[in-house]
């Protein structure tokens, strides 16, 4: 592909144009000038559709259905597009990092902190009055975690990111200036190898990635690549900002900014994820952090080498090694070689312990054998801090800073731990297995068929009579799993530290038992108070139900006394993905908002601290956007410096796999949650926009409904998008149903938003919002104004509609027709008219809430870049459908002949994903 993407910056058009001859010179090599010269018609045809050429759409038909029974041109037609979106991709990572380097180099001359900087926060608290003492204030109560999630939504393999990996640093080596000719020369040749091996590699797996293969490239693969380095570096651009916004306060830094995870411990729906997995992932995560200071350890040897007869060693410091090296009986070990560099000993010493600690961490938990090593990683906190303060009390202070620090900061994150594993269990299956207990013990028969209350009455009984009901592994297999957990929470507690698992959360929590019922396993596995039990509110009618949920949860006095151990903090989740995919985006928005401010409310009143859990997606119908602008949008009593949120499957690849994006990324969201935690503004007018949005969200929930209750419209949503491959693509451990059935219901949201995604309806994220601001305004007198009040005064409102923005504007009804004509025709004259109408209206009344001329003004770099993908991404939803009508129409052909189009149709998923830099 010789072409460019017509990107203005000089610096990434002439990355493009190197890539893009490169991957030309590629296609010719490896797939012949035929299917060269072919890719170039068809991405010619393209952009002529797309500047209003007729007969360019119907020439593309053709080929693309002669591609269709053509399976080896089909193939490499694929390959070319996708890979040239990889390398597309890749040139735009580099131009975003070069762009934050510039922003950041012209902050630091002028002075003025960049946009959404950690300094930015602290200066917004700073002249909103906020004092030193008070920021010390928010620091302590400061939390925040991000928690990956093994969701299936990355659709590139591991292998494909580390090649281009590669890439990105041959380009970054080849524009720095002081390359020199001949290296960029070998450098070229680099380039090309790595292209035939990204041509040559397959785009999909030929199978499902196992648990233990998400905890590898996800769970564990960004800490080392990434998150290790970058973590201290936002500990210290705080310090930074804090001396220089608030040069007069000494500050203590907690260690509020950690990582969780779900890799290995999220059971809901997945039978994959069994005890023993669970118990391989705990361990994955001890090694890995082991390893980590293993090496930092010996680079610190390395590093210090003071001497006694240059300087003084604390008394503390030498009397430690001297106790240590009375234990060592080889009096010829190397130890004692460094008797002037106390130092240095004492990092041997360190560093021989954590390996004795890594060789214990790794034998089988169900043996109980001596560990030499240490216990904590307070233990090794104690060693390194003793380094730092014999350091600091010698003029030493300059030798701290770096490694030492970045060490002793990796410890207080990560622990022995790395990222808190949580468990997460739907809460049929705790119903299941209470109820089989209580029957096999003569307790309460029925106790599924109960109402609520006696349920809840029943459970409190039992915890407070401490009756240890469910402390045995004697039931059905089914109901031993889940006891079993508990136990391994435990031991997991005893192992590593009682931040290795803390967390329990209950999928689809509707009322005070799904609570109990956890309660009563943990306390009988000898957890009572040890773990937070969180409820996870996803439906819409959950989400209405939570407060008062809540209020009975907390006059419980069995709940309230496991709550006491937990000194009152109370973690909640709430789930984005059901509750769009339940009521639509404008409700399930709205919902979810109100639910937090109500939530927050009545933990205020008992006196318990909130932590909220935002299980949002990568998608905007899965709650995802601009995480600073999310953050920011939501109740400001309901973030008060406390959040935990999901990385979720491309997400976590997006913002993590380079340094630079990573860092971005956690200083917006540091910068979010701080300044949401400080003086915001009170809405004078809250009650009335509350009001309002109480009524477009219920028309805007009618017409959604009305849409998806159509009788016809699973079939129609069966046809018309590529839900029966993204089912079936090796991307995820997890099944995408939670029961085997066609009901909407019973689909996981990731199939559900990822289908629509690649048929370009992106209906999650706009749908019923047009009719519901038409029939609100056609309604009320002056109306319009109001709403554009909303959009230019309310967070919560500005950040819907600039979503609703970048939904509609990743939209293509064009596009989406295609894929209509392969539902029934009655059907998809009904169906798709509806929707296309719906999204000319939305695009029309967002237009004139924003007063914007076109769709992503709001966003004017994205808004170019799918004007300038859209010809390339094209042809791959063209190919899809040919190949999608041949697999549903054509019985005749083989069974290898069957295998190789789905196996292309697959590919066709990863490079419309690719392409569009969305999936589910």
């Amino acid at each position: 592909m010789a072409s460019a993407l017509e990107t203005p910056p000089i610096e990434i058009g002439q990355t493009i144009r190197l890539l893009g001859d490169l991957l030309g010179k590629t296609i010719v090599e490896q797939a012949g000038c035929e299917i060269f010269d072919l890719e170039e018609e068809i991405r010619s045809l393209s952009k002529s559709w797309r500047a209003g050429d007729s007969n360019a759409n119907s020439k593309l038909g053709d080929i693309m259905r002669n591609l269709a029974t053509d399976l080896p041109a089909a193939s490499e037609i694929v390959k070319a597009f996708s890979t040239y979106f990889q390398l597309i991709n890749l040139a735009e990572e580099n131009q975003r990092v070069s762009i934050l380097n510039k922003r950041e180099s012209d902050a630091y001359s002028s002075g003025i902190p960049m946009d959404e900087s950690i300094r930015d926060a602290l200066a917004t608290l700073k002249r909103e009055g906020v004092d030193g003492k008070q920021v010390q204030q928010i620091l302590n109560q400061l939390t925040i975690t991000p928690v990956f999630t093994a969701h299936p939504t990355e659709s590139r393999r591991r292998t494909l990111r580390q090649i281009l990996k590669w890439v990105t640093e041959i380009v970054q080596k080849m524009r720095n200036p002081g390359t020199l000719e001949h290296e960029k020369e070998v450098c070229q040749q680099k380039l090309r190898a790595l292209l035939v091996l990204l041509w040559q590699s397959d785009e999909t797996r030929d199978r499902r990635p196992t648990v233990m293969d998400e905890v590898r490239n996800t769970g564990l693969y960004f800490f080392e690549e990434t998150l290790f380095d970058v973590i201290p570096g936002i500990y210290r651009e705080l310090e930074s900002a804090l001396a220089s916004e608030f040069p007069d306060h000494a500050f203590k830094i907690p260690p509020f900014l950690k990582y969780g995870s779900w890799i290995g411990g999220d059971r809901d729906g997945n039978p994959l994820v069994t005890n023993e997995v669970t118990q391989a992932a705990l361990k994955a995560q001890k090694d890995l952090i082991l390893e980590r200071y293993e090496k930092d350890v010996n680079e610190l040897y390395e590093w210090l080498s003071v001497s006694k007869n240059r300087a003084s060693v604390s008394d503390e410091l030498s009397q430690q090694v001297t106790a240590k090296l009375a234990e060592v009986t080889d009096k010829q070990d190397a130890v004692f070689r460094f008797e002037l560099e106390p130092y240095r000993q004492q990092l041997i010493l360190i560093y021989r312990k954590l390996k004795l600690t890594r060789q214990a961490s790794q034998i089988d938990w169900a043996d109980d054998v001596e560990n030499s090593g240490y216990v904590s990683a307070n233990e090794l906190l104690d060693d390194l801090n003793l380094v730092r303060e014999s350091l600091e009390a010698n003029k030493g202070e300059s030798l701290v800073e770096g490694k030492l620090a970045d060490l002793i900061r990796r410890v207080e994150v990560f622990g022995f731990h790395l990222a808190t594993l949580d468990v997460r269990q739907h809460a049929g299956r705790h119903r299941s297995a209470i109820a089989e207990i209580l029957d096999r013990y003569e307790i309460t028969n029925g106790y599924e068929a109960l109402p609520a209350g006696e349920k809840t009455a029943v459970l409190s009984d039992l915890i407070s009579s401490s009756r240890p009901v469910a402390s045995k592994l004697e039931f059905s297999d089914e109901t031993n799993e889940v006891l079993s957990v508990c136990h391994l929470i435990r031991t997991a507690q005893d192992r590593i530290g009682p931040e290795a698992m803390q967390t329990y959360i209950i999928s689809m929590t509707e009322c005070v038992s799904n609570l109990l019922e956890v309660l009563l396993m943990i306390q009988d596995a000898g957890l009572f108070g040890k773990v937070d039990i969180v409820p996870l509110f996803e439906t819409v009618n959950d989400l209405k139900q939570a407060p008062e949920t809540l209020n009975r949860l907390f006059e419980n006095p069995a709940y309230k006394r496991h709550l006491e151990q937990r000194k009152n903090c109370q973690q909640i989740m709430i789930g984005y993905s059901d509750s769009n995919k339940d009521g639509g985006y404008l409700q399930a928005n709205w919902k979810l908002f109100t639910a937090q401010r109500q939530m927050a409310a009545t933990c205020r009143e008992r006196g318990v601290e909130l932590t909220l859990f935002h299980g949002r997606g990568g998608s905007l119908g899965r709650g995802g956007g601009p995480a600073n602008r999310a953050i920011l949008a939501q109740p400001p009593e309901s973030v008060n410096g406390r959040i935990r949120v999901t990385e979720q499957g491309e997400v976590v690849s997006s913002r993590y796999s380079n340094p630079a994006i990573a860092r971005r990324h956690l200083q917006q969201l540091v910068h979010a949650v701080v300044c949401s935690t400080g003086k915001r503004p009170a809405y004078s007018k809250l009650q009335r926009w509350s009001e309002i949005m109480d009524q477009i969200s219920e028309i805007g929930y009618r017409m959604y409904r009305d849409l998806v209750d159509h009788p016809k419209f699973i079939e129609y949503f069966q046809t018309a998008t590529p839900i029966e491959l993204v089912e079936t693509l090796n991307i995820g451990s997890r099944p995408s149903r939670r029961k085997s059935s066609n009901k909407i219901d019973d689909l996981r949201a990731i199939p559900w938003v990822f289908s629509w995604t690649q048929s370009r309806a992106n209906l999650s994220s706009w749908y019923g919002i047009g009719t519901a601001i038409k029939e609100w305004c056609d309604s009320e007198s002056g109306a319009i104004d109001e709403i554009q009040e909303m959009y230019e005064q309310w967070p919560f409102f500005t950040t819907l509609f600039k979503n609703v923005h970048l939904g509609l504007g990743r939209s293509d009804m064009d596009i989406s027709g295609l894929y209509a004509r392969l539902a029934d025709q009655e059907i998809a004259t009904e169906i798709y008219e509806s929707i296309k109408t719906e999204f000319d209206l939305t695009c029309q009344k967002v237009l004139t809430v924003t007063q914007d001329n076109e769709i992503l003004d709001t966003e004017s770099w994205l808004q170019h870049s799918i004007k300038v993908r859209n010809p390339y991404v094209d042809p791959l939803n063209y190919i899809q459908v040919a190949l999608l009508e041949r697999l549903r129409g054509d019985e005749t052909f083989s069974d290898s002949d069957r295998s190789e189009l789905i196996r292309i149709l697959s590919n066709s998923v990863n490079g419309i994903a690719a392409g569009l830099q969305n999936v589910g």
